[in-house]
């Protein structure tokens, strides 16, 4: 990642703003966001750069030295235009005075947190986290590969919580027995994986046909969201539900979502059922759908199992619906192989509660066997005068998400840094057959051994399952398998769902393992080439020059019919898995460009902030298009170590997008948005005109703006998007600046301009977060800042030689007249009316005139006199010192030493952490430095 030595100018911008009134009352308006592949934008709110569903609440991110304002709380609040239209604006507050009263002697403030706590043990604490209960983030747990293999709770365990299950939830769609219309024999199990905003499901359904639509309805009935399957060959749909507006994720936790499955054949048939967290769902392996032979019964029921991990113990939960008709039932669960009875289980069940729990004890080996094959089946038959009887299959858990494995050499059990790569995706069948697609690049002795392995149990054994060499077809640097392995075990099949298998690459070189990766679940996000396409490798040996490093990653790119990109990349060894956080370090970034050439064709896909990382690309250049098309372009990857690349992989997507991406036209056709000179009236209605500089810019069109000739500004739905014209590197000795042109020329013939190509070519330049580019060295910019927009009061300058970003603040001149005006309210400076003075030369505003005083917010400071800053909604920052240096203010937070402790608290007034107790020890101190 490129360091950036200014992010705190975004704090001073807010202060710097002369029209924004920044108060206990913040209220911003914000555009909408980025519109959705299929449909129109979603409500929402922009802010910092990042998007929040209607009523989602965070903390505002000021940067470095600033960092996160634990205080201050903002909220995307839901507003409706005159036209119905539903839009997010931005309201921030104070939250400090809400913090509750403490009853203990000696409160703490635990880092990151903004209300002060009592000390651990004392009984007087009250517990602040009811206050933040609702700006949680939820994500899936990692696995710890540290644990050891039998260290699992199990499904009947009554210690594990339904919080420990919080980001995935499931339901049992069963006919609808109350309508007059006949029921349905039909019966689903949905399954949902929360993760931020967004609500992946896999649905799988029997005795029914394929359903047109799958409606999500709120507490109150309305549908909150609805899915059109699309027409395929397979009884299992997938979907993403994206951008959950916080009143949705909450009835989602609360258990007052449901989801119904309609037919659109003419047919009104429809199942439904409620959407609810359940604490098998962590550990299970394998699943049933129970379903019954009676024709529009209504009946229906799923089965949740898996294996205990060190026994052969069948642990399951059932979920039944329309089975149980009396409050208290009696009922059987037989396990069956072939209609004959192999185990049989009676029990009480209540209609008010049908769930049932049980655990099967050593299981055989015949058992076991046909349970890996999906041959046992489970029955449920209800006691009585009105018998019923549902049953299913076990299988394999099924679900959208992906097996896959990035191989590295860093992960290899003697870790090494070869810059190779390995990638492989697996696909598990009902009757327990795996099959395997795995590729190898950029290893520099031949291939030895592929295999499926367990975490070592001791590290000079390795614990070998099943050997795939056999079918290893070798190519230079690498080569590909792809086979099927029939003989899965049942345990084995349980803990390749649990994550818990490794695949591993042997070399001629190293016999033991060059690469290794574990084979995990990706998450299903929408994109559908991951279980029949393998991904494209990116690996270090693939960058020019090739990089000895033991990161490796692999990436799904696609290009649809409106010529849009879709691009998911998954990674390893770029950061620590402690540090895969919702707010960890910027690890590196990934970009996408042509082969063999400049920058020209380059764009920034987006920085990774853990292992993974995915988005849409929707305005690629023709250029690029053709790239894809041909095989000649890659996605590059890099780090903070290897600016230029680390790992990169070439990209071969064929596409017939010759005029460029079209989708966004005929998509903005539909709403008259073609770029045409057009009438100003009509300008000031369209929704995504920009308004700059006092005048309406229609969508797609490009000007130059008045401030500074040399930028060329593009309205882009409602943003104003502005680059400096990127001037070459002069190498003759005398140079002048004509007064037509933007960019300085030689006197007399010049030499050449080989040194900007070298720069480019070789990918030099500075990241500026604000507006997410690169920019070349040298040039200078007004910074972008969202959703405040390009601050004039600032100027950005790129440093080629470090790739660090200088943003410094812009001193007006003095000037003469007694009642100064500002003709714009964006603008920075004031000015003397027309009748005072003239009209200031162009490009004054860009330069400092030398004054030796510094402006911050509304106070003016003297040469080397230095302060606190004030912050809107905060106050006073007392660990941050700023100070005025020849009219450029400079910040800087008080550097903390780094603790070793683990019970971290922070005293008030104090600006470091310290360790709880007397057990305050520094690492300097450790070292003795």
């Amino acid at each position: 990642s490129v360091p950036l030595t200014c992010s705190w100018v975004s704090l001073t911008f807010l202060t710097m703003i002369p029209s924004l009134s920044l108060s206990l009352s913040l209220s911003l308006s914000l555009a909408l966001p980025l519109s959705l592949s299929l449909s129109l934008s979603p409500p929402g709110c922009s802010f910092g750069g990042r998007f929040y569903s209607l009523e989602d609440t965070w903390h505002p991110d000021l940067g470095d030295p600033f960092g996160v304002m634990h205080c201050v709380m903002c909220h995307c609040e839901p507003q409706r235009s005159r036209r119905g239209k539903v839009f997010g604006k931005v309201s921030c507050k104070n939250i400090k005075q809400d913090c509750p009263e403490l009853d203990c002697e000696e409160p703490v403030l635990l880092p990151g947190h903004c209300c002060k706590s009592c000390p651990k043990g004392d009984s007087g604490r009250k517990s602040t986290e009811s206050l933040f209960d609702g700006f949680e983030f939820f994500q899936e747990k990692e696995d710890d590969l540290h644990k050891s293999y039998n260290d699992r709770s199990y499904l009947s365990s009554e210690q594990m919580s339904t919080g420990d299950s919080k980001t995935d939830f499931v339901a049992l769609l069963t006919g609808v027995t109350e309508l007059w219309l006949p029921s349905s024999s039909g019966v689903a199990r949905a399954r949902f994986t929360l993760t931020k905003t967004n609500l992946a499901f896999s649905i799988t359904y029997q005795r029914m046909s394929m359903p047109g639509i799958i409606l999500f309805q709120d507490s109150d009935g309305n549908t909150a969201f609805e899915f059109r399957v699309p027409r395929m060959e397979s009884d299992m749909i997938c979907g993403v539900w994206r951008n959950l507006p916080k009143s949705h994720m909450r009835q989602l936790q609360e258990e007052q979502l449901r989801v119904s499955m309609v037919m659109t054949d003419g047919r009104r048939e429809e199942i439904q059922g409620k959407i609810i967290k359940h604490r098998a769902l962590f550990a299970e392996t394998f699943s049933a759908t129970l379903t019954s032979e009676e024709e529009n019964s209504g009946m229906g029921g799923i089965a949740m199992l898996t294996l205990s991990d060190t026994e052969n113990n069948l642990h399951f939960i059932l979920l039944m619906q329309g089975v149980i008709p009396s409050p208290l039932v009696p009922i059987r669960v037989k396990l069956q192989y072939r209609q004959h009875s192999l185990r049989e289980i009676h029990a009480n069940v209540t209609a008010h509660d049908p769930d049932f729990a049980e655990v099967l004890t050593d299981l055989n080996s015949r058992e076991l066997f046909w349970l890996s094959r999906g041959q046992l089946q489970i029955v449920v038959e209800t006691e009585g005068h009105d018998p019923r009887r549902i049953s299913g299959f076990i299988t394999g858990r099924k679900s959208c998400d992906t097996l896959q494995s990035v191989m590295s050499s860093g992960d290899a059990l003697t870790p090494l840094k070869t810059g190779a790569v390995g990638s492989a995706i697996f696909s598990l069948r009902d009757n327990g057959t795996l099959d395997y697609q795995v590729q190898v690049a950029g290893v520099s002795s031949d291939v030895v051994g592929v295999t499926i392995e367990m975490k070592p149990r001791q590290r000079s054994k390795r614990s070998v399952l099943y050997d795939v060499t056999a079918d290893f077809v070798a190519a230079p640097a690498g080569g590909r398998v792809v086979g099927s392995y029939g003989r899965m075990e049942a345990r084995h099949i349980h803990m390749l769902l649990q994550n818990e298998l490794f695949i591993n690459v042997a070399t001629a070189e190293h016999t033991e393992g060059e690469l290794r990766g574990q084979i995990r679940t990706l998450l299903y996000s929408g994109l559908d080439s991951h279980t029949h396409e393998l991904p494209f490798p990116l690996a270090g040996q693939f960058v020019s020059p090739p990089v000895r490093t033991s990161a490796g990653g692999h990436a799904w790119v696609s290009v649809d019919e409106r010529c849009h990109l879709h691009y998911e990349i998954t990674v390893t060894g770029l950061g620590k898995s402690h540090e895969v956080t919702v707010n960890a370090h910027l690890h590196g970034l990934a970009e996408i460009g042509e082969m063999e050439s400049n920058t020209n064709h380059k764009r920034l896909l987006t920085g990774f902030y853990g292992e993974q990382a995915q988005g849409v690309l929707k305005d690629l250049s023709v250029e690029l298009l053709r790239h894809l098309d041909k095989g000649t372009a890659f996605i590059q990857v890099s780090t903070k170590m290897n600016p230029r690349g680390e790992i990169r992989g070439r990209i071969h997507v064929p596409n017939s997008c010759e005029f460029g991406s079209r989708g966004e036209v005929v998509e903005e056709a539909e709403f008259d948005d073609l770029v045409f000179v057009r009438d100003p009236e009509e300008l000031r209605k369209d929704p995504h005109t920009c308004f700059f500089e006092g005048e309406h810019h229609a969508h797609g069109s490009r000007w130059t703006p008045h401030y500074n000739s040399c930028f060329s500004c593009i309205c882009q739905k409602k943003t104003v998007i502005c680059d400096p014209v990127i001037c070459p590197a002069l190498t003759c000795p005398h140079t002048y600046q004509p007064e037509d042109k933007c960019c300085p020329v030689c006197d007399g013939k010049p030499k050449s301009n080989w040194l900007i190509s070298k720069c480019l070519c070789c990918g030099l330049g500075c990241y500026f977060e604000g507006d997410q580019k690169m920019h070349a060295p040298g040039t200078m910019w007004h910074p972008f800042v969202p959703p405040f927009g390009y601050i004039k009061c600032a100027v950005c300058t790129c440093k080629g030689s470090t790739g660090e970003v200088h943003c410094e603040k812009v001193t007006c001149p003095p000037l003469t007249c007694s009642r100064p005006v500002r003709r714009n309210p964006s603008d920075c400076c004031k000015e003397c009316p027309a009748e005072d003075t003239p009209l200031p030369e162009e490009g004054e505003l860009m330069q400092a005139d030398g004054a030796r005083h510094c402006k911050f917010g509304k106070n003016y400071y003297q040469n080397s006199e230095n302060w606190h800053p004030r912050v809107p909604l905060v106050g006073e920052m007392k660990c941050i010192t700023c100070w005025c240096d020849h009219g450029v203010t400079k910040c800087q937070r008080k550097q903390c030493p780094l603790l070793s402790c683990s019970n971290i608290t922070r005293r008030e007034g104090k600006c470091c952490p310290e360790c709880a107790g007397n057990a305050k020890v520094s690492v300097k101190n450790m070292l003795g430095l």
